[in-house]
């Protein structure tokens, strides 16, 4: 079914391109991914339609479909998946902007090409954890992602996004050592639907808070209310070791690793 939408979309993708800019199809594609995959979308609070900077938690591959098709959203992502066959095809026809975490001589360079992204496709969404968690648990956020808002363009707003599957989050979950590709097949092969509901959260001027690093603690106290209100329990430690973000799991006793950035 999604290889069908494909076939659908992206010629009429490309027809609307020769006599208009901004296709619509990408957003009707992954709106139709997300159904497709079994995600019923429910949506709360309104999301700014340009000049916005979505900041979310992130759990599962089905979250960029989902942010997309509710929105139309373009993406930041790591400069691996542009390499990605067919993944970083259609990244690039929702005008992801990709950039390399490890590469410290183009900063400027991979901050100019944000900054154009956002003024071309109006919002721009990034998952400042830098991994995937459970649902029950949110990893610090790393403002490194958010260096385009320091000093932030003008009238840029800061929109915190919530992500939340209720009972379907931890098996939804994309983390561990699970492969990508077997991930896919669990979600895709799993009987029936399940219910993702997106909150929109009230945006805020990232020139009233400070620099990057302020705005990323403001967008995850945002969130991290967020979701205890939805959950009506507090967050838990995630449980595991992400090497990636230099996150280090709380040990037994309940303490982090001394190199924990926590």
């Amino acid at each position: 079914m999604i290889a069908l939408a494909l076939l659908v979309c992206v010629p009429l993708h490309y027809a609307y391109r020769v006599v208009a800019y901004g296709s619509p199809l990408p957003k009707l594609f992954l709106f139709l991914t997300t159904r497709i995959v079994g995600a019923r979308l429910k949506v709360f609070g309104t999301p700014l339609r340009r000049d916005v900077f979505f900041i979310a938690n992130h759990m599962s591959w089905v979250d960029i479909p989902a942010l997309a098709g509710s929105s139309g959203t373009a993406f930041v992502a790591k400069a691996e998946i542009a390499k990605a066959p067919i993944l970083g095809w259609l990244c690039r026809l929702n005008r992801t902007v990709f950039v390399q975490r490890e590469a410290r001589l183009n900063v400027a360079e991979q901050i100019n090409s944000v900054r154009e992204a956002l003024a071309d496709n109006w919002s721009i969404t990034v998952f400042p954890e830098g991994t995937t968690t459970d649902g029950w648990s949110l990893l610090p956020f790393k403002s490194s992602i958010l260096k385009v808002l320091d000093p932030p363009p003008a009238g840029i707003l800061v929109q915190p996004v919530v992500l939340d599957y209720g009972p379907a989050s931890e098996w939804i979950a994309w983390v561990g050592v699970e492969p990508g590709l077997h991930n896919a097949l669990r979600i895709l092969s799993h009987p029936g639907s399940f219910e993702l509901r997106v909150h929109y959260l009230e945006p805020f001027a990232p020139q009233e808070i400070g620099g990057r690093k302020a705005i990323a603690a403001e967008a995850r106290r945002r969130i991290e209310a967020a979701l205890v209100t939805i959950r009506g329990l507090p967050l838990r430690p995630f449980a595991l070791n992400v090497d990636a973000v230099g996150y280090a799991a709380p040990t037994a006793s309940g303490t982090t690793d001394p190199g924990d950035p926590a």
